[in-house]
């Protein structure tokens, strides 16, 4: 079967290169007939799974293509070459012909085919390379943004985001969510924006930076609905506990359900998360300094305080 395969492959060649031939009474070559030609030959060679062949066969019908001016044809030849390289574990080279494939889908004025390409080579790639899924799923998200497609773009974006934490690029991450939390309020998915503000305050902790935590809370008061939500006030407590170093306080936070259901690589950044001084806790048994002077240890105040004494 494989055999009959690689052979109607080579006949399909064999009449591509005829079509593209010039004589005495065909002064131009037929490219269009060949592409024909080409991507039969590729099929065959895909089916017979000489990936190589089928590949190169690919490559050809592109050529052909673009010499007719048929760009959304060669793109679709050229990524279709990609999906060839990818059966071959050839991951980057496969990703760098789609790229080439979307900008020509671009150049066709099809955006959309170019931004779902975009969005299946972020997909090819990462697992090897999550620095370059980043980049795809961030261009993606610029071509559907531009397209007004706002749904669109911000679950990309939300891939973008999720891979940069998980790769601990923290810096960008809050830059990446930011950009979410905007678009979600532009198009009016409040809820959401409690959730990326739950994001970014647990990023921004994992950077050391409880000032911009604290800022990405107070500047979503103007969120309609955050003050006075569940996010709201267990953001609060999280931020309470974390600047009075008390790690207990921030663990009961951030192993609730609201934290513990997040997207999976927020939900392991809250649970990770330790206090300033190496995660002391503030509960311990009562020593000399753990009791201020004079008759402030006896107010009412202190005696609801479990966590009384230690860091403050």
């Amino acid at each position: 079967m494989a055999a009959q395969k690689i052979n109607e492959g080579l006949e399909h060649l064999a009449k591509a290169e005829k079509y593209l031939k010039t004589g005495f009474l065909k002064w131009k070559p037929d490219y269009d007939s060949a592409a024909s030609e080409y991507g039969k030959a590729a099929v065959a060679f895909k089916n017979a799974k000489q990936f190589e062949q089928a590949k190169d066969a690919c490559l050809r019908e592109a050529v052909a293509h673009e010499n007719n001016r048929a760009l959304f044809h060669a793109a679709k030849a050229y990524e279709q070459a990609g999906m060839m390289l990818k059966e071959m574990q050839k991951l980057p080279e496969a990703v760098q012909l789609i790229e080439k494939a979307s900008m020509m889908y671009l150049e066709n004025g099809t955006p959309d085919t170019a931004a779902m390409a975009l969005e299946r080579a972020g997909k090819l790639i990462e697992n090897v390379d999550p620095e370059k899924a980043v980049q795809l799923y961030q261009q993606t998200a610029n071509v559907f943004e531009n397209e007004e497609r706002l749904r669109q773009a911000v679950e990309l974006l939300g891939k973008a985001s999720r891979l940069l934490v998980r790769g601990r690029r923290f810096d960008e991450a809050a830059l990446s969510i930011q950009k979410e939390k905007n678009i979600y309020k532009e198009i009016e998915n409040y809820p959401t924006c409690y959730k990326k503000t739950i994001a970014q305050v647990l990023v921004h902790l994992h950077r050391n930076d409880y000032v911009a935590a604290e800022r990405c809370v107070r500047e979503s008061y103007s969120i309609p609905g955050f003050n006075g939500s569940e996010d709201c006030a267990a953001l609060e407590q999280l931020l309470e506990g974390y600047d009075q170093q008390d790690q207990d306080q921030v663990s009961e936070v951030c192993n609730s359900p609201l934290f513990k259901y997040m997207d999976n690589d927020y939900a392991k950044l809250g649970l990770s998360l330790v206090v300033p001084g190496g995660g002391i806790k503030k509960k311990s048994p009562a020593t000399p300094q753990a009791k201020p002077d004079g008759a402030a240890s006896t107010t009412a105040e202190e005696e609801e305080d479990e966590y009384s004494g230690g860091l403050c």
